[in-house]
């Protein structure tokens, strides 16, 4: 399958389904396995830019070898299981049906005049507190997240796998998942969770 294909089918599978939340995500795993080795680099190296640079290792070698591993057993089984597999982990990789239903609730929400929903919708797609905000800031933090997120959840992992196909495509997810989970400038993560930033 041409890789114009596979994104094109990786697209349309998005905009049918979605991000199923019962469907094991590999970003929630990235997610999950950088916290996993967060501590065991700390314990070896300290609070060290080297300490975090084993984890951001980690993450990536271990979603490269996964994303090769799983593409390479589906062609051995069926070029059709390759194809399928090709369009599975692209799809995973892109997120702009899920990026539009969170904004979409929100709007919903300030349609029908109910504030509060509104906050707590657009909370789920930020990362700071809204409780206070009034109806313009509640517009200002979905229109914010909805410029950024397309660019993480759609244009940036779109042209990586323009570039590569489904392993540079999920090696971006991974660095993106990194940075928002090391990638902070606060006391914990100043020092541990630099490469993640400059990755």
């Amino acid at each position: 399958m041409k890789r114009a294909t596979a994104l094109l089918a990786a697209l349309a599978l998005d905009a049918l389904a979605g991000d199923p939340r019962w469907l094991p995500h590999p970003v929630r795993g990235m997610g999950r396995l950088a916290q996993a080795l967060e501590a065991p680099a700390r314990r070896r190296w300290g609070d060290t830019r080297g300490a975090g640079a084993h984890a951001v290792l980690g993450v990536l070698t271990a979603t490269l070898s996964a994303v090769f591993l799983a593409r390479v057993a589906a062609r051995r089984l069926h070029p059709a299981a390759g194809a399928l597999t090709e369009v599975t982990l692209l799809w995973c990789a892109l997120a702009p049906r899920d990026l539009a239903d969170h904004a979409l609730r929100v709007q919903r929400a300030l349609q029908v005049g109910d504030l509060e929903r509104a906050r707590e919708r657009v909370a789920w797609m930020v990362g700071r507190d809204t409780a206070a905000l009034d109806e313009e800031g509640v517009v200002r933090a979905a229109a914010e997240s909805v410029a950024e997120n397309t660019l993480d959840g759609v244009a940036a992992p779109l042209c990586y796998a323009a570039l590569g196909g489904a392993p540079l495509a999920m090696a971006y997810k991974a660095a993106s998942t990194l940075d928002s989970t090391f990638g902070y400038r606060d006391a914990r993560y100043r020092t541990f969770g630099w490469a993640a930033a400059r990755l």
